[in-house]
């Protein structure tokens, strides 16, 4: 087998870097965040020197390299396509066949002459090991979850209960809150022009809110709401946003009732279903749930939440038709 090229890499991490995650955390050109996959030489490794399995995401990468200062070893890159390994191993990028077929392009087996690969602990689910091991005879060693505790969790190959638990603080959730925001300004914007043209600029106040409180307030207050399930937890967020603009529009004396209902229930309807969905989408961006519940909360709860965007749809349209004077 023809040795494939060896490229070289370093702990320091830039400015140029730095720069890249900030534009990466505000979703700038999302797919140009990678690094050419293969196999790297982090300083002066030999042939017992450890293997590290990460995606081509340049988070994930420097991250990895970034902890291992003053140590020297192979990162094995997996083309994820830009994906961080979490992400990527649900959808399979990171998974068995790109380790199996990584393994053998770069010619592993004849630059180190043990058999072990330390992957994240959060690319579990996309990898089979025993199949790994089958296929190249590389046994596959789960590390911790963060990257800072390698050096620590080199000394005994043991992690910690403490290093098996995703801590998910406050700044943690503070970083998704821009891609999220980026990510969802122009539907933002859409809706805003639907509403405007259906309930005019109380309808674009409304919704305003109900984008900010599921884009940046869900996450930030993600541990404090209860339910265990995402969806839920968006739920109850975004209705308890609608009850102020209710109790407003009900307290308008000048029309019935009826048309009271027929102009805030319907909004109330659809806002508190968008702050659902993006608590829904949320269960794909951080690394606290399994896909098995990922899964399930969309196959029980997108129809709920269509129902609600539906109703109050057909209730807005009614009211534009006249119904109920």
């Amino acid at each position: 087998m023809t040795q494939a090229a060896l490229f070289s890499a370093t702990s320091e991490i830039t400015f140029a870097n730095r720069w890249d995650h900030v534009l990466a955390r505000f979703a700038y050109r999302r797919s140009d965040h990678r690094v050419q996959p293969g196999l790297y030489a982090l300083g002066e490794p030999d042939a017992q020197s450890s293997v590290f399995v990460t995606a081509n995401y340049t988070l994930s990468f420097d991250a990895l390299r970034g902890a291992l200062d003053d140590i020297d070893a192979y990162i094995l890159v997996l083309d994820t396509k830009g994906v961080n390994v979490w992400c990527a191993a649900g959808k399979g990028t990171f998974g068995t066949e790109e380790l199996i077929s990584r393994i053998k392009s770069s010619g592993l087996s004849d630059i180190v002459s043990h058999r072990n690969l330390i992957l994240p602990q959060l690319g579990a689910t996309g990898v089979s090991a025993h199949k790994v091991k089958q296929a190249t005879g590389f046994n596959v060693e789960y590390g911790p979850i963060l990257a800072r505790d390698l050096p620590e969790y080199l000394k005994t190959h043991t992690a910690t209960a403490e290093m098996r638990r995703m801590p998910f603080t406050l700044l943690d959730r503070l970083v998704l809150v821009p891609v999220e925001l980026v990510t969802t300004f122009l539907p933002f914007l859409g809706g805003s022009l639907a509403a405007y043209l259906t309930g005019g600029w109380f309808y674009v106040l409304w919704l305003l809110v109900a984008w900010l409180t599921g884009a940046a307030f869900f996450l930030l207050l993600l541990p404090l709401m209860p339910t265990r399930e995402f969806t839920t937890k968006g739920l109850i967020l975004g209705g308890l946003t609608a009850i102020p603009f209710l109790a407003w529009q009900f307290a308008r004396a000048e029309i019935t009732f009826f048309q009271n209902l027929l102009s805030a229930v319907p909004m109330a309807l659809i806002t508190t279903a968008l702050v659902g969905y993006m608590g829904l989408n949320a269960t794909g961006t951080t690394p606290v749930t399994s896909w098995t519940s990922v899964k399930r909360e969309i196959k029980r709860y997108l129809p709920v939440l269509a129902g609600m965007a539906g109703t109050g749809t057909v209730l807005i349209i009614l009211r534009l038709l006249g119904v109920g004077g």
